[in-house]
């Protein structure tokens, strides 16, 4: 059989599709010719030759809009028939895009921060996308193929839809398939019912059900697949219970995407870098599956391969396809691969830059590894720095935990990347008061890069659950903007819904946002960092919240409470353990906080400094910005150590 899987906008253009490597490999072993089209990056270079489209302007669709849907938007047109004359109406006719709809879902994106630009270019976009679409599957049309697939994951579903529309009335005789995270559970059977020119909808996952697919025979036994009877029909298989294991994950065929790309004007754009997995679910999930969290769908059952399997994945793509970073998408590191993987690639000579997604309580050790190992960057999901609000999340840590994996990241030369989230039912005004109060403390650390409100996820507990806070009323706007349906048939097919807000909001959500921008704003500037030798701690400052440049620590109750501190302690903790007791132990925290040196959260302290060492400076400089714009911390702490 030849098969075309097609990879639409709005997928990223930096890395390859993971799904599509997968399903090529598992196509490709039973025995069919296969060809994986980048269809996105035909959408860049087109867009740019004939409209002027940029970077910023397709990371808009791609990232920035995702929660306000204005990529599924800009392609709905094309879905509905627009510019072909009357719309075929494959769905129920209460949607649509004519002027009072499109001025209604452009005031839900202005209500959501959408500049007047942004708005302006969603509104090209669609009018864009149907010529886009048409030549396409022109092309497609040409040469057909004997199937279609198309992975839809976030903003892709409309672009994939127009797609397989076109295409089955140019060539009925081609069977078309759709997969990927937009088709999990009630979403795919959603899809597969309501739009008529889909053939096969693949729930769950691909490496079983895919070649099973191709294979023909009983389409029924299939675990999760949607297909249709002789009449039409469409019939939605029981998805599996047991998920993969970590033997039967294959690994991913990247065949042709860099050389897509280094064609592209994209090339001029982005870095590319590639995608692997190590692992699937979330081993803390399974114990605690935090409230907000959607992103595992309907499989949260954590699975890892075989360190040694994936340390050659990671090293034999990377040498075939000549790229040293390395975007490893697994929604928790496996700890096994600490004493494995990551030893492994420290010890070896290659110079690997990875992204790992992780728990915040890692401990410093273990930075240091990850750092050692090539992890320029880490996700720790960090999400919030208040003790209590991280209970009602289900987090499994602490502020002060959390403070505590931002420095040692900083410490091991390791970027981190987080969101402060607010909304949570049961929050209270002074779970972000005193934190605010204290952020300029920490501005020397990796900010997050923007505070927002949660979203209701399918699948997340929030959304299962109406008695943890919230009651669940329908599917966000964007999807009565951009689908022709009825609300039953929104309900299983959107991933993010509404509810009433809970917990902050008004002023103090404005003063949380402005305070992380101001962070954001200082943290290139910022740094506070401290060396400890010869029986002192020099700590040097350039945070602008305080004024002071060089601060020695030579009293024993200051050194021994500052190394303590190190670990998150109570103020009585630290006095059972630093002579003199309490009455030695408060005045020092007194001065320290003074200092700016302390993060506090409910009965908990943490010093904040980070270590300096020339070469992890060095490496802060490369990752953050030249040199010539940032202190020369170093070169303070050698001449006050050396007198």
């Amino acid at each position: 059989m030849r098969i075309v899987l097609l990879h639409m906008p709005w997928g990223a253009i930096d890395v390859p599709s993971l799904a599509l490597g997968i399903l090529h490999t598992a196509a490709a072993r039973a025995g069919h010719r296969v060809e994986v089209r980048y269809a996105n990056l035909d959408f860049v270079d087109w867009a740019a030759g004939n409209a002027g489209f940029g970077a910023d302007d397709y990371q808009y669709f791609s990232e920035k809009s995702y929660f306000q849907g204005a990529g599924d938007w800009a392609f709905a047109g094309a879905l509905y028939g627009e510019g072909e004359g009357e719309s075929e109406g494959d769905g129920d006719g209460e949607g649509g895009a004519d002027g009072d709809e499109s001025a209604g879902y452009f005031a839900y994106l202005a209500a959501n921060g959408a500049s007047e630009r942004e708005i302006a270019l969603t509104r090209a976009t669609r009018a864009l996308a149907p010529a886009f679409i048409a030549r396409l599957v022109e092309e497609i049309a040409a040469d057909p193929p004997d199937l279609v697939g198309f992975t839809t994951t976030f903003q892709q579903n409309t672009a994939s839809l127009a797609a397989a529309r076109l295409l089955k009335q140019r060539c009925p005789r081609v069977r078309t398939v759709f997969g990927g995270a937009n088709c999990d559970g009630p979403q795919g059977a959603a899809l597969h019912r309501n739009f008529p020119f889909l053939d096969y909808v693949v729930r769950g996952e691909g490496e079983a059900a895919f070649p099973a697919l191709l294979e023909g025979g009983d389409l029924s036994a299939v675990p999760g697949l949607c297909w249709r009877d002789d009449s039409g029909t469409s019939t939605a298989n029981a998805m599996t219970t047991r998920p993969l294991p970590p033997a039967a994950i294959l690994a991913p065929r990247y065949d042709g995407f860099y050389e897509r790309l280094d064609a592209s004007v994209a090339a001029g754009w982005v870095d590319p870098k590639l995608v692997l997995e190590g692992s699937r679910g979330c081993w803390w999930g399974e114990k605690h599956h935090c409230t907000f969290c959607g992103l595992n769908g309907s499989s949260m059952e954590f699975r890892s391969k075989p360190p040694a399997d994936f340390l050659a994945e990671v090293l034999t793509l990377a040498e075939r396809h000549r790229l040293l970073d390395v975007y490893v998408v697994d929604n928790i590191l496996d700890m096994g691969y600490f004493d494995t993987v990551l030893k492994s690639l420290a010890e070896l000579p290659v110079d690997l830059r990875l992204h790992f997604e992780i728990k915040a309580n890692l401990r410093r050790h273990q930075f240091q590894l990850l750092g050692d190992s090539g992890a320029a960057q880490v996700q720790p999901g960090i999400e919030n720095l208040s003790t209590r609000v991280l209970r009602i999340m289900d987090k499994g840590v602490t502020g002060c935990q959390n403070v505590r994996a931002l420095r040692d990241a900083q410490s091991a030369g390791v970027s981190v990347t987080w969101n402060y989230l607010y909304g949570f039912p049961g929050e209270q005004p002074d779970d972000y008061e005193s934190v605010i109060r204290q952020l300029p403390v920490l501005h020397h650390l990796d900010p997050p890069t923007g505070a927002g409100r949660i979203a209701i996820e399918r699948f997340s507990p929030y959304f299962d659950r109406p008695e943890l806070g919230f009651a669940i009323t329908r599917p966000a706007f964007q999807y009565r903007a951009t689908y022709r349906l009825p609300e039953s048939e929104l309900n299983d097919l959107a991933y993010v819904f509404t509810a009433p807000p809970r917990g902050i909001g008004g002023e103090l959500a404005e003063r949380l946002s402005a305070a992380v921008d101001t962070w954001l704003a200082r943290f290139p500037d910022s740094r506070l960092t401290y060396r400890d030798a010869h029986g002192r701690i020099v700590l040097v400052n350039t945070r602008p919240g305080f004024d002071w440049r060089v601060v020695e620590l030579t009293d024993p109750v200051e050194l021994a409470a500052f190394r303590l501190l190190a670990q998150p302690r109570s103020a009585a903790a630290l006095a059972a353990r630093v002579p003199g007791g309490a009455a030695a132990v408060e005045p020092v925290l007194e001065r320290f906080t003074a200092l700016g040196l302390l993060f506090h959260d409910g009965d908990g302290y943490l010093q904040v400094a980070v270590e300096s060492d020339n070469q992890v400076l060095m490496r802060m400089r490369h990752r953050h910005g030249p040199a010539a714009a940032r202190p020369r911390t170093e070169e303070v702490l050698d001449a006050v150590a050396t007198g």
